[in-house]
C-alpha cells in the first residue's frame, strides 16, 4: 500500500521503510516496548509504551537523519549538511553525520537549552546560535545552505526522513503483533507519516491516532481545509511538536492513512509526563508524553491492545522542574489555602500539628498581619501543601474546619 503520489508528493511504500530498517541495523537501537499496568487498567485493555526516549540521542530523530544523509551523493557529502533545530533533530543530524563522516552545521535558537546545545556539539556538529524563534533559525540555515552548497536536512518534509521514522512502525508490529491502536504525537508529521506508511501496508485494520498540543495544532484545520494551513503563533510546552505548519509530504500521508488526530491540553501533557516518571520510571519530554496525555484524557476511546509512542526524552532540567510542578497541580497534588486565626503564641505550631495529623506536607507558608480587613488580634496564613490527590485535598480542608480553623480561600 502507498498513499496517492503526485508531482509534489513522491510515493512512499513499504519497501522504502524496509530498506531504511536494513540501513539502520547496528545504528539505531530497537527500543523497548514496556507494558503499563496503570494505563492498561485505565483503558481496560493492554497498553504498551514504545520507548524512543531511550533511543540514541534521546529521540527517534536519528532514524530519519541517518537515512537521509546516507542517501547523499559523494559530491553532496563533501559539501556537508546543515540543519535547524531547537533540540532533537539537531542531535540526530549531528550524530548521523559523524557516523557517516560528513561535516555538519546546526543552527539553534539563541535561547536553546544549554544541555541540548552541548549534546549537539558533543555529537560532532558545529553549532551556530541564531534567532530568537525557530523560524529565524530555519531561515539562517537555509541561507547558509544557499551560500555554501551544504545540503539542508529538513526535520520532517522529505521521503527519506519519513522512511527512517517509519522503522518505528515495523518494530511495533514485530514486538506487539496483536496491536489494534497506535497513538503517536504529531508536530510536522514525519514520525506519524512513516509509521502510517509501514503499518497500514501490513495491517490496514490497525487504527493510527495522531496527537497534537492544543495550542500548536496545525493538523485539524489543515485536514479540514484539505491542505497545509499555517498557525500564526503556536504555543505549547511541548517544543518537540510545536510546529506551525504541517510538512507537505507528511500531510499527504496523514490525510490518507492516519485515522484520527486529537488534541491535548497543557494540563494533560504535564500530568502525562508526571505519570511516565512516577509509574513507568521513564524520563519523557512533553512532546513524547503526548500519546499518554491522549489516553489519560479519554481512555475509553482507544481499542486495545494500544501502543503509545514515547517519541523523545530530551527535556531541559529546568523545564522538567516546572512541568512536574504543573503536573502535580493538575493532578490535584497541591492544595493552596488561606486561613484566618488568632495571633497568639503557639498558634502556628498548633496549625502545623493539625496538618501533620492530616498527613499534608507544607511546601510554603506565609503570614499576613497588616491587611486592613484583619481584626486587631487576627492573622491570615497562606499555606501551600503537597497532598496525595483530590480526595486527600478535601480531607485536609475538612479536618482543618473540624479543628475550628476559618478557611477563607
Amino acid at each position: 500500500m502507498m498513499f496517492r503520489a503526485t508531482a509534489r508528493h513522491p510515493a512512499l511504500i513499504l519497501d522504502d521503510v524496509r530498506g531504511a530498517q536494513k540501513m539502520l541495523s547496528g545504528v539505531a537501537r530497537v527500543t523497548a516496548l514496556e507494558g503499563s499496568r496503570h494505563l492498561s487498567e485505565l483503558v481496560g485493555a493492554p497498553v504498551h509504551l514504545k520507548c524512543e526516549n531511550l533511543q540514541r540521542t534521546g529521540s527517534f530523530k536519528l532514524r530519519g537523519a541517518y537515512v537521509r544523509i546516507s542517501g547523499l551523493t559523494p559530491v553532496e557529502r563533501a559539501a556537508g549538511v546543515v540543519a535547524a533545530s531547537a533540540g532533537n533533530h539537531a542531535q540526530g543530524v549531528a550524530l548521523a553525520s559523524t557516523l557517516l563522516g560528513v561535516r555538519s552545521t546546526v543552527f539553534m535558537p539563541v535561547g536553546a537549552p544549554l544541555p541540548k546545545v552541548a549534546a549537539t556539539q558533543e555529537y560532532g556538529a558545529e553549532v551556530r546560535l541564531h534567532g530568537q524563534v525557530v523560524d529565524e533559525t530555519l531561515a539562517a540555515a537555509q541561507q547558509y545552505a544557499e551560500e555554501t552548497g551544504a545540503v539542508f536536512i529538513h526535520p520532517f518534509d522529505h521521503p527519506d526522513i519519513i522512511a527512517g521514522q517509519g522503522t518505528v512502525g515495523l518494530e511495533i508490529l514485530e514486538q506487539c503483533p496483536e496491536v489494534r491502536t497506535i497513538v503517536v504525537g504529531i508536530g510536522g508529521g514525519g514520525l506519524a507519516a512513516g509509521i502510517a506508511v509501514a503499518v497500514k501496508a501490513l495491517r490496514p485494520d490497525i487504527r493510527i491516532v495522531g496527537v497534537q498540543a492544543e495550542g500548536a495544532a496545525a493538523y485539524p484545520p489543515s485536514l479540514a481545509a484539505g491542505r497545509p494551513v499555517s498557525l500564526d503563533n503556536p504555543v505549547t510546552m511541548a517544543d518537540g511538536i510545536k510546529v506551525g505548519r504541517p510538512g507537505d509530504i507528511p500531510f499527504a500521508v496523514i490525510e490518507e492513512l492516519v485515522d484520527e488526530v486529537r488534541t491535548v491540553t497543557e494540563n494533560e501533557l504535564s500530568s502525562a509526563l508526571l505519570l511516565c516518571l512516577e509509574r513507568a520510571k521513564l524520563v519523557v519530554e512533553p512532546a513524547g508524553a503526548s500519546p499518554v496525555a491522549a489516553l489519560l484524557s479519554d481512555p475509553e476511546a482507544f481499542r486495545g491492545p494500544v501502543v503509545a509512542v514515547l517519541s523523545g526524552g530530551n527535556v531541559d532540567p529546568l523545564l522538567m522542574q516546572r512541568v512536574l510542578r504543573h503536573g502535580m497541580s493538575a493532578a490535584g497534588r497541591y492544595l493552596s489555602l488561606r486561613l484566618r486565626l488568632t495571633d497568639r503564641p503557639g498558634a502556628l505550631a498548633t496549625l502545623l500539628a493539625a496538618l501533620t495529623v492530616a498527613d499534608a506536607n507544607v511546601l510554603d507558608i506565609g503570614h499576613v498581619r497588616t491587611d486592613p480587613r484583619l481584626g486587631l488580634t487576627e492573622v491570615e496564613v497562606d499555606l501551600h501543601l503537597e497532598t496525595k490527590g483530590p480526595r486527600h485535598c478535601e480531607e485536609v480542608e475538612a479536618a482543618l474546619r473540624r479543628d475550628g480553623y476559618r478557611v477563607i480561600g
